[in-house]
This record gives C-alpha cells, structure tokens and sequence, in this order.
C-alpha cells in the first residue's frame, strides 16, 4: 500500500516517496537492510517490514515497521536492533521506532529479490 495513495504496491517495502530526498535517507536504509528476522535469512527491508523512513532535519529518524506475525519471537528483539543500527548512522541523531499492525504484514509485501531469495518465485 502506498501511503500516500492507498493503493497496492505488491513485492515492494512501503516507503513513502517524497522521504527518498534527505541526505541520510539511503543510509538509514542501509542500516535497516543489516537487520534479519531470525526466522527468516532474508533482511527485515527487502521482507517489507518496514512501512515508512522519515529523517526530519535535526537528524532524527523515524521508522514505522511491522513484524511478520503478533507473536512474533523477535517482537521485543528486532525493534531494539533497527534502532541501534540507525542510530549508528552518521549524522542521525535520534531514532523512533513504532511497530504498527496495521496494515497486517503479507509475503506480497516481500521484495521481489526476497521472494526469489527464498524460493518462493
């Protein structure tokens, strides 16, 4: 889903468009794609667990993700990584993590790299 749009974007993590232009914006999302579900050997990024990237201009980062499931073993566990990664980035100065459930996370959420990584192309 787009955010901005509401519309499906199946296979693609849902980042808002108009993030993609701050200077930190790709290395935030590098940080991110550092960070595995421990269940599955492919990166929370290209899994499309995170919804959104915002860095303001005082540095601060903020995420909203997902988890593939509410009882996911990692729900306390991945949260804590992404931020601790992000907050690694030069230049950030803060980050916020909020994991939403809403909308609930699909396999057509994964990237298209994610899927054929899996086997599941």
């Amino acid at each position: 889903m787009n955010i901005e749009t509401d519309a499906p974007l199946e296979g693609t993590p849902l980042i808002r468009p108009s993030t993609t232009d701050h200077p930190l914006y790709d290395d935030v999302v590098a940080a991110c794609r550092t960070v595995f579900d421990p269940e599955i050997p492919v990166n929370i990024f290209e899994l499309g667990l995170i919804y959104d990237v915002l860095v303001d201009a005082n540095g601060v980062a903020g995420i909203r993700m997902t988890l593939t499931a509410p009882g996911c073993p990692a729900a306390q566990s991945l949260p804590v990584e992404v931020a601790r990664k992000v907050k690694a980035v030069e230049g950030v100065t803060d980050v916020k993590v909020d994991v939403v459930w809403d909308p609930p996370w699909t396999k057509d959420r994964m990237s298209d790299a994610a899927k054929l990584q899996l086997g599941m192309w």
